[in-house]
C-alpha cells in the first residue's frame, strides 16, 4: 500500500448508518477510520469479527481511529444486530452495493459448493485526509482485530 503523503483521497460517497445517521466519508471526524466490510449480519464468522472490533473499541478510540462495520444488510438488520451485540460502533447498509463496488469487495466465492456472489471480507484504513492507508483483503477473522488496532496504534494514523 502507498503512503498516505502520496496517495490521493478516496471519492467521497455516503450511506446510511444505524442510529438514524448518515455515514459521508467527507464528513467524519478529524480522525482515522477503520472500515470493515462483512458478508453478513448474525453469522458465526461475521458476529465473531464484530465482538472482536467491540472488544478493542477503547483501544482503536484511544488510538486516534473511529471503527465502522459495512454489510449489504438493511438498516433494520443491522440494529438489531447491533442491539443484540451491544456494539458501540455504527454499521454502515450498503444494500445498493455502490460502497462494495467502490471498493472491490463484491466477489465470487464458494459457499457449501456452490459459487455465489458475496463480499469478501475486508478490512480498510482511511487516514484523517480521506485517503486509503492499509488494507486487507480476504480477511480470517481470528487474529485480524489484533492485526489491524497494531497497525493503527503503531503507525499513528493521524500523522
Amino acid at each position: 500500500m502507498a503512503d498516505s503523503q502520496t496517495t490521493a483521497p478516496l471519492a467521497d460517497f455516503s450511506a446510511p448508518m444505524t442510529s438514524g445517521q448518515t455515514f459521508t466519508l467527507s464528513g467524519r471526524p478529524a480522525t482515522a477510520t477503520v472500515l470493515f466490510f462483512y458478508p453478513k449480519d448474525n453469522t458465526p464468522g461475521c458476529t465473531t469479527e464484530n465482538i472482536a472490533f467491540r472488544d478493542l473499541h477503547e483501544q482503536f478510540a484511544a488510538a486516534g481511529a473511529e471503527v465502522y462495520g459495512i454489510s449489504r444488510d438493511s438498516l433494520r438488520s443491522h440494529e438489531g444486530f447491533k442491539s443484540k451485540l451491544g456494539l458501540p460502533f455504527e454499521l454502515i447498509s450498503d444494500g445498493d452495493e455502490a460502497v462494495c463496488q467502490a471498493f472491490g469487495v463484491m466477489k465470487m466465492k464458494k459457499l457449501y459448493g456452490k459459487e455465489v456472489r458475496g463480499v469478501e471480507r475486508s478490512t480498510f484504513i482511511i487516514d484523517a485526509d480521506g485517503r486509503l492507508v492499509k488494507e486487507w483483503r480476504g480477511v480470517k477473522v481470528p487474529g485480524h482485530v489484533d492485526e489491524v488496532l497494531e497497525y493503527v496504534a503503531r503507525r499513528g494514523v493521524l500523522e
